[in-house]
């Protein structure tokens, strides 16, 4: 079995929904061998990290940064994580109130010194909530799931 993580941090009924629909997007996809762990942010330790074979990150835009929780969760796994998970393939979602830019680059930058490799481009759901939204962070999940079962990721 490959282990698909979800880290996030939501906060609201908005957020929650989205992380919502990134899991059920990762477990209602067609693969054999993808087991999906969703975990909140404060909850991730390195062992979870290290486990995984790929990894999602979600997180809302708060004051053109990622939350705080998420950057805890880095914080505390970054250096017990640095030379063991070199090349973990993630994908991030942000839930941005203005244009996300500030929340993509933090965490473009803490990855890029884990040497994980991104497996997909950024999901901004930013603005308004739209109902598209759902959609997105579902196909977002699918995805993961399936790429990382077929040896993509």
């Amino acid at each position: 079995m490959k282990q698909l993580l979800i880290v996030a941090h939501a906060p609201s009924p908005n957020t929650q929904a989205l992380c919502e629909q990134i899991r059920l997007g990762a477990e209602q996809a067609d693969t054999d061998a993808i087991e999906v762990l969703h975990l909140s942010a404060f909850n991730t330790s390195h062992t979870d990290v290290l486990k995984a074979d790929a990894i999602i990150l979600f997180t809302p835009e708060n004051l053109g940064y990622m939350s705080g929780a998420l950057k805890d969760f880095f914080d505390r796994v970054y250096y017990p994580c640095l030379d063991a998970t070199q090349g973990l393939p993630y994908a991030t979602c942000i839930r941005a109130g203005h244009d996300g830019t500030g929340t993509q680059r933090a965490i473009k930058t803490i990855t890029t010194g884990l040497r994980w490799k991104i497996a997909q481009p950024t999901l901004l759901c930013k603005g308004e909530f739209h109902d598209q939204f759902l959609t997105q962070c579902h196909d977002l999940g699918a995805y993961m799931a399936v790429a990382l079962d077929n040896g993509i990721l």
